[in-house]
């Protein structure tokens, strides 16, 4: 049976606990480097990034999806917006929702970044051997709290999980 979090059972896993801090520090710090020479932070990276792979996401999932206040998510999405990244349109079932799409400008970013982090986690892949990656997806799906998953999070679960190549 499983402790309920923050009830711990048995000695701290500092080991694990570090190597994700570190991990985190240098797969986003490819990122950083690159959305510093557009005047962007993690957060647009976030933005970007889930804005494109989830073409007509509404502002409210996102912003389920990112955990973060609406007027958070504003100043970050309106600089997107202005500077040519992502379009808004209007729902068509409801005129009232926003739908977010990324532009070629924003999809061509979003490739840039992600070709970094695919860099680092295939080299990082690579010391696994054949079929090290579900283990991993296995461990970090075990890191998420499904108490209340967003739809994108769903999504997620629900996918087949030989969605990426090893």
């Amino acid at each position: 049976m499983e402790s309920p979090v923050g009830v711990r059972s048995g000695p701290l896993r500092w080991d694990i606990i570090e190597l994700l801090f570190f991990a985190y520090r240098d797969f986003v710090g490819d990122a950083d480097e690159v959305l510093e020479d557009f005047g962007f932070g993690r957060a647009h990276h976030r933005v970007i990034h889930f804005v494109h792979r989830y073409p007509g996401l509404k502002v409210a999932d996102l912003l389920d999806v990112l955990r973060i206040t609406k007027q958070s998510l504003g100043r970050v999405l309106k600089q997107l917006l202005d500077e040519g990244y992502i379009v808004q349109k209007a729902g068509t079932k409801d005129r009232r929702e926003r739908l977010l799409f990324a532009t070629a400008k924003g999809e061509a970013l979003v490739a840039k970044l992600a070709g970094l982090q695919t860099d680092r986690i295939t080299r990082a892949m690579a010391e696994l051997g054949p079929g090290g990656a579900e283990p991993v997806r296995q461990f970090l799906r075990g890191m998420i709290d499904h108490d209340d998953p967003d739809k994108v999070l769903e999504a997620i679960f629900k996918t087949n999980s030989a969605t990426a190549k090893e």
